[in-house]
């Protein structure tokens, strides 16, 4: 797991993603947002969470068939299930579906992230934990967020460090502005080129012509590298 847990919520409510992806960052966390079952496919197609926060109730396909069709195909992610269904059988059936843990709607947002931080704590130890990444004369340390270029120290800012640490943790695979933007809030898609061309300047030996964090025409930016620890 990486130094700030990602966190995919997927709940049809717009008000209630919003609220959830605030507090979410404000507790140090990275958030990433789908409107459906549909949506938090194609997300998953892209990225790597750490836990998923799922609304049960939702237009089209349910949340009780998405987790029951995650846990077929041996998908392991924590998911904490959200619903205005409190009655004990709502919850059996939640928790028979596959889901870690059931909260009822409305609840208390630190009750949430107790809960999910209890969970988050539970699959740790069996994560595994890519902590380095090497390409070139750089050393990216995706624990602390540490970059080192021939031996030396390169200041990062935090935005740089998250959209670095999610390119590293996937080496090779192109993420696009989209996926980047998420993990800020409040980025746009469009900002996420402002974060790469200052990163090339900082990584790459000739940042117009860059090696390692390239541009893939039609499908956004990857960043490669010679090794991984």
């Amino acid at each position: 797991m990486s130094e700030r847990p990602h966190i995919l919520i997927v709940d049809d409510d717009k008000r209630i993603r919003e609220l959830l992806r605030s507090y979410l960052i404000e507790n140090n966390y990275l958030v990433s947002l789908a409107a459906s079952a549909t949506e938090a496919r194609e997300r998953m197609r892209g990225l790597s969470f750490d836990l998923i926060i799922l609304d049960v109730m939702m237009p089209g396909e349910t949340g009780l068939s998405l987790i029951t069709s995650l846990r077929s195909a041996k998908e392991t992610t924590p998911v904490l299930m959200l619903s205005a269904l409190a009655d004990s059988p709502d919850r059996i059936a939640g928790l028979q579906s596959g889901s870690d843990d059931y909260l009822a709607k409305p609840f208390e947002p630190q009750e949430l992230l107790l809960r999910l931080q209890s969970l988050l704590r539970r699959v740790a130890p069996q994560a595994a934990v890519l902590r380095e990444v090497v390409f070139g004369d750089c050393r990216f340390n995706l624990v602390n967020g540490e970059l080192l270029r021939d031996g030396t120290a390169i200041k990062l800012t935090s935005r740089e460090k998250d959209i670095l640490r999610m390119l590293a943790q996937k080496a090779g695979q192109a993420f696009s502005r989209l996926q980047l933007a998420q993990t800020g809030g409040e980025d746009s898609a469009r900002s996420v080129d402002v974060q790469i061309n200052r990163l090339r300047q900082k990584l790459e030996v000739d940042s117009g012509n860059p090696k390692f964090l390239q541009t893939i025409r039609g499908a956004g930016y990857t960043l490669f590298v010679d090794g991984a620890v």
